[in-house]
């Protein structure tokens, strides 16, 4: 019991502990069981809710960022181009980038993230990237927390994702995964 008690002392003072054993120790990315509780934002990620989603989203300010895999989906290294098993219904514009939210991603997948990113927006554009997938998924803390490492400024880490966006009873369209002009 004192040793619970300890271990919680050191959690709320703020202390390092131990990472989860679903999560990277070298990078801090979650690795598996991407459907759980996340607690909190990545660093320097700030958390938004939906109506700021959609106020930004009105003023055409701002590009969304969807990670959500594809279940079942495969994607051909050499022309880029997915084959889908189900629809992914999603929030309007946003571009999908199915897999980039992994924990180690293959390296096809990051180029495609990182050129796709690159051409949306570029480190320069003020533009906010608001990244999401689905409530209680890893998938969008990992890629926001990535984008921002990356040096891109202003991104967003919408949480609730596609399930609170339709949950506030806004509609959700099918999704095609981001196509680069590169294929």
């Amino acid at each position: 019991m004192m040793m619970f008690a300890a271990a919680v002392a050191v959690a709320v003072a703020g202390q390092s502990v131990a990472p989860a054993p679903d999560t990277d120790p070298a990078t801090g990315y979650r690795t598996a069981h991407y459907r759980a509780i996340v607690p909190a934002a990545p660093e320097g990620v700030p958390r938004i809710d939906t109506a700021t989603v959609a106020r930004l989203l009105a003023k055409k300010h701002a590009i969304l960022i969807d990670v959500m895999p594809a279940e079942g989906g495969v994607r051909d290294a050499a022309t880029g181009v997915w084959r889908l098993a189900r629809p992914r219904p999603s929030i309007a514009g946003a571009h999908w980038f199915p897999e980039a939210g992994r924990g180690v991603v293959d390296p096809g997948i990051a180029t495609w993230f990182e050129t796709g990113i690159a051409s949306l927006r570029g480190k320069r554009d003020p533009r906010p990237l608001i990244v999401f997938c689905l409530a209680d998924c890893w998938m969008s803390w990992n890629a926001s927390r990535r984008l921002a490492k990356a040096g891109y400024g202003q991104v967003y880490w919408y949480a609730d994702g596609t399930d609170g966006w339709s949950e506030s009873g806004r509609p959700l369209v099918d999704a095609l995964p981001f196509r680069t002009h590169a294929y």
